[in-house]
């Protein structure tokens, strides 16, 4: 079901038109993946926007407490919570207008996909930005990835 929003093309349609990220369920915890995530992309030319309800900043970056309170456009929601709650950010997503819904590893929503997407957004399910940036447009390099191993060893060379 997911593999239909995997589709490399979009991801990195998404990832070069993109400008403005906002991380919804994005921790403070330096320790927590949405931290590191959220760092990366910044550190990468992305303007990160945090929501959080919880928090006033992370990152450097002023938090907001939902999607509907962000005052500028923004081009990718970025989803680090539990799948139910999915359906009620792809609805926020459409309603400020993203242009795409992104669900990291392990958030899998179904609904939330057909709102997005019924809504005009592009949707990614089940990838992380930070690993997908990384293989396209970082220093992540994509044959790696192809081959199906991805090792160290060295072919031994007979003499």
């Amino acid at each position: 079901m997911t593999v239909a929003y995997q589709d490399p093309t979009v991801i990195l349609k998404i990832l070069r038109a993109a400008r403005t990220v906002a991380i919804v369920g994005l921790s403070k915890d330096p320790l927590r993946p949405s931290n590191f995530i959220g760092f990366y992309l910044k550190r990468h030319g992305y303007k990160i926007v945090p929501v959080n309800p919880r928090e006033q900043e992370i990152l450097g970056e002023r938090s907001f407490p939902s999607l509907t309170d962000i005052p500028f456009p923004v081009d990718i929601v970025d989803v680090f919570r539990r799948p139910d709650a999915v359906p009620d950010i792809a609805r926020e997503a459409v309603a400020i207008g993203a242009k795409a819904l992104w669900l990291q590893f392990g958030v899998i929503s179904a609904a939330g996909a057909a709102t997005a997407a019924a809504g005009g957004l592009d949707v990614v399910m089940d990838r992380c930005m930070k690993v997908e940036h990384a293989r396209y447009l970082g220093r992540m390099h994509w044959l790696g990835f192809n081959t199906g191993r991805i090792t160290s060893l060295r072919e031994r060379v007979l003499g």
